[in-house]
Formats: C-alpha cells, structure tokens, sequence
C-alpha cells in the first residue's frame, strides 16, 4: 500500500544551498557529527522544511553521471588564491572520501528531528560563467559553447543553457534520475530561478511546451519512485514572482498544476531583492479549479529599492512584513532564500535564532513589529514592467503602492522616506499623506545610513484607522528646501498598544 505525506499547510522553509555547508566548516567537522550538527540547529523550531540543494553545474558529491566540485577539466584553474571556494572543494571530497554522503545523512537525520527533507536541484546555474576556467563550472558546460542560450553572448544569462537543445534535457534528466534513486526525500524542487532563463531571446513561447513535457518526464520519475519508497515524493517548483513573468519566460506554471505535475510552486525573486508585492491572490485566480497546490512565496535575504541600488539585508521585522503580506493573500508557506546559518540577516545569530524559534505564522508575524518596505521584481519576462517605484523626485510629489498585508488593529504606524545624501537635505520640508489622509511629521530616524544610499531618513506618524489591509498609497510631497530624491520607502508598524 502506497503511503502518503501531505505537505502541512503552514509551513516555514529554508533553503540550504550547495556550498554554504562546505565553505562555513572546517575540516574536522566533515564527520557524521558535523553533518548530524548542522540539521539539530533546526529541530525544534519552527522550520517545518529543510530544502537541501546538492548542485550547480557540478554536483557536491560524487555522482556518476555529473562532474563532482573537485573534479577539474583541464582547461579550468585550481582557486588557489580563493580559500572560501578551496574549502568547498576540499570538504566535500573530504567527506567523500570518509564514506560519509552529507545528503543521504541530512535526509535521515530531518526525519529523525522532524524535520521534512527536500531536495532543491538548480536547473541552470550561470555563477562565475564571466570566468570559463572557473573551477565551479562543468565539462559539459565547457565543451558545449553551442549549447548556450546566446553562444558568443558575455552576460551570465547569455551563457546559460539552452532547454530548446535535447542534450542540454537529457544531461539535467539524467541528475534527476540519480537523485531519485540514491536518495529518498520527501520531494523534489526544481529550481528555475537558478537563473531563470532557459530559452534563445524570443523562443520563450515554444519554450514552454518544452518545459512542461520535461515537467511531465520528472512527475512520472517522481511517481515511480514513490511506489518503490513506499511514500509519496512530492514535486516542487521555483518560478518568477507573477504568473505573466514565469508564464513570459517559457515557465508554464499555470499548466503544470493544471495537469497536476506538482505540488508545490514558489514564486520568488531571483536574488537581487525580496519582492515585498508577489501576487499570491493572482496565482489563486489564475489556478483555480486546478488540483490543489502548495503556494509558498520565496523571500531572498537581500533588499534593494530599485535596480542598481546598493542592498542591504533583510531583518527580523521586515522578513515578518513579507510573511505578513504574503500570509494575508493566501500564501501556505513561507520559503526563504539564502537564509543560512549563522547570522544572514541584518541583527545577527541573535536575530536568526530569534527567526527559527518564533517562525512566520500569521498570527505571530501581526503581533510584533514590522516593516514593508518599497521594492521591485528582480526577474520579469520581456517587454514586463519591473514596478520599480524608486527613486523618485520629491518636488513634484511622489505616490507610493504598500502592500502591508492585515492593516494593524492597535499600536502605531509610520511612514518613512530616505533621502539621497547631497547638499542641503538637512533644509528639505515635506508633507506626507497615507491613503489621502493627512500625516503628521515627527523626528526623523537616526543612522540613516542603515538605508542604502540614504542621507537622511524622514518619517510620518499615520493617524489611527488610516491604513487598510492589502494596499495603500503613501504620498509625499516636498515644501521648502533644494529638490532632492527619495531613495528608500517603508510603512512601519509597531504592534503594541
């Protein structure tokens, strides 16, 4: 009889990439109590998922049909003057060498913690591809220029693969294939987001077919092996943050649960900047009358207000404003995105405990203060609006769309505008209005130089009942002083009586 294994619908993912591990230990923790150690971290928590990522173009263990990380063609260069990479090659030959798989054991020790162990595996990662003799790229890559998305092309994206080519489909089917019979999970994720674009320019229409017959192979492989484990392994997939943007891009996500391929889609960012407005409610529209699917919208650790801006990372309060959005328009999980150990974020281990501990439920995430800070979408298909709002001039005005997720019942709610730092910010006026009610301006923040690019951080205190759930319109207008430019923008809600 087939056992099944529900995905719960309130769950809280890490992400755990292919090289975080490796680069983060040293040598004497390649044992089975190193590799026992850093699942325990989670047990017990609110971390419901742990989504452990075995590979780029190389796998980090020695597989059979993919080149391992410390495999080297001969036209690649040892990084003799990079210690962070040395170490993820050495540690993971090391733990080879011990006889100990770091995801055979990870997967085992997650069950024993209860803990669900996934598998995330990056379907087209282009890290260092600038550098063809990096060490991190695969032979296969290196000897199949033709196989690129634009052969000749220097950007990253130019040099990813090309899905459109049945080899370049047969050399990742065949990872699939070893994943599934080495390890037993309870799923499978196929990261698209890694990253994220799988066709020549202007294929991406016939590249969706493409996509969903590859979708189609994994699902039956999926299948088979859940008979032969005797529970069910789920499938997972990571696509940009709105339906017209993966749907653009050649990832028909809207068919694949139509045709019931998986079950469980995370719309996310690529990495530039957590996307503070994923439409959880359009996927819902979009998708009903499909089987049911886990919606699991994916924060990246880094934030930035526009393209080009310099980041910053994510805090405890402003990941609780993603979730808090996220939570309000349907989501049933939370995934995160870089969010490793020890101190990812902006407040350090202590905030990071504090993360793991408390987790992102709804109910927590509309207790405690938070923040919803402007941003953008880091991946769109092309001819797509971004949504930039940022920068923005001040002298004319400038209107700003927050989604903020359950409007506050209590405690007290600010606007915050940061200024460019230039001559005379320090003499600019303004006024602001939430929703066309006027605000009322108090001190401003210090330390604005926690915002990027920031020269100053003014705020405005929002008056009782005038926010609302889901989106508001926060404007700013400037009185007096030189023009000046608003650069970072946030609703902040504090949560306490």
């Amino acid at each position: 009889m087939l056992l099944t294994c529900l995905i719960c619908f309130c769950g809280f993912i890490i992400n755990e990439d292919d090289s975080h591990f490796f680069m983060s230990r040293e040598p004497e923790q390649m044992s089975i109590d190193g590799l026992n150690a850093f699942v325990d971290q989670y047990a017990g928590t609110k971390v419901t998922h742990l989504f452990l990522c075995p590979n780029a173009m190389k796998a980090s263990y020695r597989s059979s049909v993919w080149d391992a990380i410390w495999d080297m063609a001969p036209s690649q260069v040892e990084p003799k003057n990079d210690p962070v990479a040395t170490r993820w090659m050495s540690n993971a030959k090391l733990l080879d060498e011990r006889g100990l798989d770091p995801y055979a054991v990870w997967i085992a020790r997650c069950r024993e913690k209860g803990v669900s162990p996934w598998l995330s595996m990056r379907m087209n990662d282009v890290h260092n591809v600038d550098d063809v003799t990096s060490y991190i790229h695969s032979k296969f890559w290196i000897d199949h220029p033709d196989y690129w998305r634009v052969p000749g092309g220097g950007g990253w994206t130019d040099r990813a693969f090309d899905y459109a080519i049945p080899e370049v489909r047969e050399h990742h089917m065949k990872f699939i294939r070893e994943l599934l019979e080495r390890y037993d999970p309870d799923g499978l994720e196929l990261d698209w987001m890694r990253f994220g674009y799988h066709f020549k320019p202007g294929s991406e229409a016939e590249g969706r077919a493409v996509l969903t017959q590859f979708m189609r192979d994994v699902r039956a492989l999926t299948r088979d092996w859940s008979a032969k484990r005797g529970h069910t392994i789920q499938l997972g997939a990571r696509v940009p943050t709105t339906p017209e943007s993966a749907y653009g891009l050649g990832m028909d996500a809207q068919a694949w649960v139509r045709e019931g391929l998986i079950d469980m889609l995370v719309p996310t960012p690529f990495w530039a900047t957590t996307d503070f407005d994923i439409p959880v409610e359009q996927w819902h529209k979009e998708l009903a009358g499909a089987p049911k699917v886990v919606l699991a919208p994916g924060a990246e650790i880094l934030l930035r207000a526009y393209p080009g801006a310099e980041a910053t990372a994510n805090d405890i309060m402003s990941i609780r404003g993603f979730a808090a959005s996220c939570l309000e328009r349907g989501a049933d999980q939370i995934y995160t995105f870089n969010y490793m150990d020890p101190a990812p974020m902006t407040g350090g281990p202590e905030d990071y405990r504090m993360l793991l501990e408390q987790g992102l439920g709804l109910g927590l995430v509309t207790s405690q203060p938070r923040r919803h800070p402007v941003t953008y979408r880091d991946t769109v298909a092309p001819g797509m609006s971004n949504g930039a709002q940022l920068p923005s001039d001040t002298r004319n005005g400038a209107e700003f769309r927050i989604h903020i997720g359950p409007a506050p019942k209590q405690g007290e709610a600010r606007f915050v505008a940061c200024l460019a730092a230039k001559d005379g910010v320090a003499e600019g006026k303004f006024e602001a209005m939430i929703n066309g009610v006027a605000c009322e301006p108090v001190a401003d923040l210090e330390n604005p130089g926690q915002f990027p690019g920031a020269g100053r951080a003014v705020q405005f205190k929002c008056p009782a009942g005038a926010l609302k759930d889901g989106y508001n319109i926060a404007a700013m207008k400037q009185t007096a002083g030189p023009d000046l430019q608003i650069v970072w923008a946030e609703v902040r809600l504090s949560n306490s009586p």
